[in-house]
């Protein structure tokens, strides 16, 4: 099912792009796509295409920084133990093993340890059964990654019992702030660190950075646990911009070039075979991470990223790899059950917003199901299961629906939720299941028009064949990691002859276009639905990324397809 979409193409300014493509003598497309991601002048266009490590920021800019070194280093030196806690994602468990694996190589690890909560017992973020744990286990500094910012009860009652935290987390702070010991967190209105996007693994390297300089310990100590931050940059879909994408950058290189055993095993068993990006980390090491909290104990995933016997870290990779394997068949079969659940409606069409519950789906997996159901439907989606005596929930949305306003609307049906702007969580009574439903469907109605309601395609730059040169590319390269921010370039091209297609793997197009003697083939995958349009053999307009085809040895340019159209229809 192939969802029509609306193409929107950026506008460049003109007098700045000129003025760049003045200084950077490179193509003035090129120019007016870096211009619309505020790099305007050769200074910050070098600071982009060609990166140093030493631009980054002195972590002791961050508020608290010192107080927070100056506790590890005064329990390191009155053997006192420490507890490192952390979220059961990505983000949570890569923030975890670098700040435990760092202090290991510092601190003896008979005063260390590591706790990663359950997802289904206790829940996101700190949890009684952690304090506890803490208590029982005589640890007098908890540092909590990923999470801390609003559990204000929690570290209160920690700090009743003796036990001091170090909060590590980028969540938004609420209006009162725990009583923690230190605080690590730029979104705090008075924090002055000058980057403000940082992921939580990111807050958890300034910290070890800081520790590192603190005690003079060699760069090559603590830079190479990058290639973890930048593993959570791209899985916690943070912005690739300023130190994200500094840290991104020298964090994919050192995977692809020296990668750790716990993240070179995941390599093997993803059978990743180009050089890793943002994307493939994302879509395929990221998953992997993920399931062993969706399906079982995400402690495993800090394991083998500590581990350092290559055996025992293939081992645990399987581990999570056989997870994932779970984690998908649990994905497909509720995703096909919740698709025969709504082509049953026969008032889907109308509807603006999508309501699904079966008591049998795995929790683990309902967030990942709402997002497959966007993707079919484009439409805000809840998907719903059963939890106990409650009904658990998660919500994803689209761009013009705010889920987490939409759920503030029902909660006098709810008995808990929380989130951000397209993505949520929520619980409710079984028996206010049916006046949820209702009410959330009815707020979106309300709320997005018919225009909203078909996605819309950002196109960064309409060209010319003749535009598509191995430099063009090699420049374009250049622009990576991508990521939100700082996406791949989309580009569009018009009125272009089709000379030849066919259907590869009854799923996938392959076909070839020509304009004023240049020729150039694309492949568009899933797109095997629209071949009819194809087999016309008139002009297309084709949406694209620009791709390298390393066929035997011989590389040419080629598009990975986004979307196509007779010429002249969009």
């Amino acid at each position: 099912m192939t969802l029509e979409r609306r193409w929107k193409i950026e506008q460049h300014l003109e007098h700045e792009t000129a003025q760049l493509q003045q200084a950077l003598k490179i193509h003035p497309l090129l120019c007016g796509i870096l211009v619309n991601r505020s790099i305007r002048s050769y200074d910050s266009a070098k600071k982009f295409f060609r990166p140093e490590i030493n631009e980054l920021h002195d972590p002791f800019l961050m508020k608290d920084m010192r107080k927070a070194v100056a506790k590890i280093i005064s329990c390191i030196e009155n053997k006192e133990r420490i507890l490192i806690y952390g979220d059961y994602d990505v983000d949570g468990t890569t923030s975890v093993a670098i700040v435990y694996d760092f202090l290991c190589n510092i601190y003896s690890k008979e005063y260390l340890d590591y706790y990663i909560p359950n997802r289904y017992k206790e829940g996101y973020g700190l949890s009684q059964s952690g304090i506890e744990y803490a208590v029982e286990h005589k640890f007098t500094l908890l540092i909590a990654l990923d999470c801390g910012i609003k559990s204000v009860e929690l570290i209160a009652a920690a700090k009743e019992k003796g036990i001091a935290t170090i909060v590590c987390d980028h969540h938004l702070p609420g209006s009162i702030l725990p009583p923690a010991l230190a605080i690590l967190n730029a979104k705090q209105p008075d924090c002055p660190y000058p980057y403000k996007d940082l992921c939580a693994c990111g807050v958890g390297f300034k910290l070890i950075h800081a520790l590192a300089i603190s005690l003079s310990i060699d760069d090559d100590q603590y830079l190479p646990y990058l290639e973890l931050v930048a593993t959570a940059i791209a899985a916690d879909i943070v912005p690739i911009t300023g130190e994200n994408r500094l840290m991104a950058y020298f964090g994919i290189k050192q995977a692809n070039e020296n990668p750790s055993i716990g993240i070179k095993a995941l390599i093997e068993l993803s059978k990743v075979q180009q050089a890793l990006t943002v994307s493939s980390l994302a879509f395929m090491i990221g998953p992997r991470i993920n399931a062993a909290g969706r399906m079982d104990d995400a402690k495993k995933a800090v394991s083998l990223f500590i581990e350092k016997d290559p055996e025992k870290a293939n081992a645990l990779a399987l581990l999570l790899q056989n997870d994932n394997t779970n984690r998908r068949e649990a994905d497909a079969s509720i995703t096909i059950e919740a698709i025969a659940q709504l082509e049953a409606d026969l008032t889907l069409a109308s509807k603006k917003a999508i309501v699904v519950f079966d008591s049998n789906w795995h929790k683990g997996v309902i967030g990942i199901v709402a997002s497959r159901l966007i993707e079919r439907y484009y439409k805000p989606t809840i998907v719903l299961t059963q939890s106990g005596s409650l009904i658990a929930g998660s919500a994803r949305s689209i761009p013009g629906f705010n889920i987490h306003d939409g759920l503030e609307h029902c909660s006098d049906l709810l008995f808990g939720f929380g989130g951000h702007y397209f993505a949520a969580g929520m619980t409710l009574l079984p028996e206010n299941l049916d006046a949820f439903k209702q009410r959330f469907e009815a707020i979106a109605a309300v709320s997005l028009s018919d225009e909203q309601m078909i996605p819309e395609l950002e196109i960064h730059a309409e060209l010319e064949l003749e535009d598509l040169t191995p430099g063009f590319y090699k420049i374009l390269e250049q622009m990576e990691p991508f990521g939100p921010e700082n996406p791949k370039p989309v580009f569009c091209i018009r009125q272009v002859n089709n000379i030849g297609c066919r259907i590869v793997k009854e799923e996938h197009v392959r076909f070839e276009v020509e304009k004023n003697g240049l020729k150039i083939t694309g492949i568009g995958f899933g797109m095997a639905e629209k071949f009819n349009l194809l087999e016309e053999n008139g002009q297309l307009d084709i949406v694209f990324h620009l791709e390298e085809n390393n066929f035997r040895d011989v590389k040419t340019l080629q598009m990975k397809v986004v979307d196509f159209d007779i010429a002249g229809k969009k």
